[in-house]
């Protein structure tokens, strides 16, 4: 069962790079390792355990609950707290910016991370992958 969550979160992370590749027509190699963007590894993983896990105990069963519960809550915490952080981290990262010389050069605040959520098409797609990984390495297994 642990095939298809590592399985997902490869394919996103890797998907990443290639989406950025399509739309800004860069490499971006270090996404591969980032949080945020499109699509959501979070959610790919959690979908991809979640599918596994009915699949293999019923989605009757107490462990598919205990999948689903902890998916959730990934899901929406990447959807909500980690998206409003980077959303927050984008506006202190403008304040620093606007009052830069009130800093000396080793005093300056580093800049913050600011792709840490995802939005709701980035969470579909994510969990889209999710599935589809579950489905897959239930099918190669049987």
């Amino acid at each position: 069962m642990i095939l298809s969550p590592i399985l997902a979160i490869l394919v996103a992370q890797i998907l990443k790079v290639l989406f950025i590749l399509s739309t800004e027509r860069r490499w971006v190699i270090k996404r591969l390792t980032e949080t945020g963007g499109m699509p959501s590894s979070h959610s790919a993983t959690m979908a991809a355990l979640c599918t596994s896990v009915g699949l293999n105990h019923g989605v009757g069963s107490a462990y598919f609950a205990i999948a689903l519960v902890f998916g959730v809550i990934v899901v929406y915490d990447t959807a909500g707290v980690r998206r409003a952080a980077g959303k927050h981290a984008e506006i202190l990262n403008e304040l620093v910016k606007q009052f830069s010389h009130l800093f000396n050069d080793e005093e300056r605040p580093r800049a913050l991370k600011t792709l840490l959520g995802h939005t709701y098409p980035q969470i579909l797609v994510g969990s889209g992958i999710g599935i589809a990984m579950g489905f897959l390495v239930r099918y190669i297994q049987e």
